[in-house]
């Protein structure tokens, strides 16, 4: 099994996507609706899907704003 990468969830306004940031030039690519990752909060490792309606959104999450949040896959 490999290892979980873990990152910073980011809007990339040019493919209007999130992507997630892994290091200074490291980069996932884009996330597409469907797609599952965990995200840190409080100290606690929560299974997320991302999906997308008017704007987008973690199911199950209640988080308006996702920028920034810490991310693995």
């Amino acid at each position: 099994m490999s290892e979980k990468r873990e990152g910073n969830l980011f809007y990339d306004k040019e493919s209007g996507r999130y992507d997630i940031r892994f290091g200074m030039e490291s980069y996932y690519g884009g996330l597409h609706c469907g797609e599952c990752f965990e995200v840190k909060i409080n100290d606690v490792w929560v299974p997320v899907r991302i999906e997308m309606d008017e704007d987008w959104y973690l199911v199950g999450l209640p988080l308006k704003r996702l920028d920034g949040l810490t991310v693995r896959m």
